[in-house]
This record gives structure tokens, sequence and C-alpha cells, in this order.
């Protein structure tokens, strides 16, 4: 089944197949796409297009790529817009970066954050090495809070 899944009214996560339909993008007013993978295809949508080129492998470096995928995200979103975060399943990297977003702009635990990722999506499970990751991540947004 295609569908886009919606974390938040301008965030969505998908699995690449149905992130390639035009029809869907349109229908969910999507304005910019996150692609988190090396390999699956962009839409042919005219929309904003970001790569992130990771495999869903627990060694890949995806943290690296949280704070300026949220920074787009929020970006996009600020402006009116939609984005729609997806890999090839829709269940590791593209939650990972949906999850890294809700950490840093709506406060999250990780907990909550894959909460609500998984309230849209219930097939995303982040590799162990992306789980790593997330915790790293949400522990040095919260030193930064606290040092604020």
């Amino acid at each position: 089944m295609l569908e886009l899944c919606r974390v938040t009214p301008s965030l969505f996560i998908s699995n690449a197949r149905s992130a390639c339909s035009t029809e869907l993008l349109q229908q969910k007013a999507v304005t910019q796409c996150i692609n988190v993978s090396r390999q699956q295809p962009f839409p042919s949508a005219t929309v904003a297009k970001i790569q992130v080129s990771v495999f869903d492998d627990p060694n890949e470096d995806l943290y690296a790529h949280f704070d300026s995928c949220a920074q787009a995200i929020e970006a996009e979103a600020r402006r009116g817009g939609r984005t729609l975060v997806y890999c090839k399943n829709g269940r590791s990297r593209s939650a990972a970066i949906c999850a890294a977003y809700l950490l840093k702009y709506q406060q999250l635990t990780l907990e909550g954050a894959l909460q609500k990722v998984k309230a849209a999506r219930h097939v995303i499970d982040p590799n162990p090495g992306f789980m790593l990751q997330l915790q790293k991540y949400e522990e040095e947004l919260r030193q930064k809070r606290e040092q604020t």
C-alpha cells in the first residue's frame, strides 16, 4: 500500500515507493523530500530534494546529518511547506532522522520522539547503531539546553 505517514503537520515519513508517487506528494502538499539512502530514486515531482547518502548499517554515521536535516525540516515548516523523509523501507534511516527532528525542535525525549514516529508509521525500527547515535544526540541537546 502506498502511503505517506504524518508525524507532524509538516513532517511525513514513508518508504521509497510511496515517496516516488507524484500523486501522493501533491495530495499531501509535500514541498521537500529528504532521501536517506544511497540507491533509492528521487520523486520526479517538483520538490526540493536533499540526499543523505547512508546505508542502513549500524556503522554508518547518520549522526553527522541529524542537525542539518532537522534544520531543513524546520525551515521548510516555517515557510509553510511540508517535508517527506524516506528511505528504502521507511523503517530505520528515515525514522532516525524524524526522531532527531523531534528531539531538537519539539524537545521530546528519545522515547517520546520514537513513540510519535511509531504512532505515524508502526513499522519503524532504527537499527542499533542509529539508536546509539540518537541517544548521543539527545544527551548533547539536553546539555545545550541546560547551559542556556
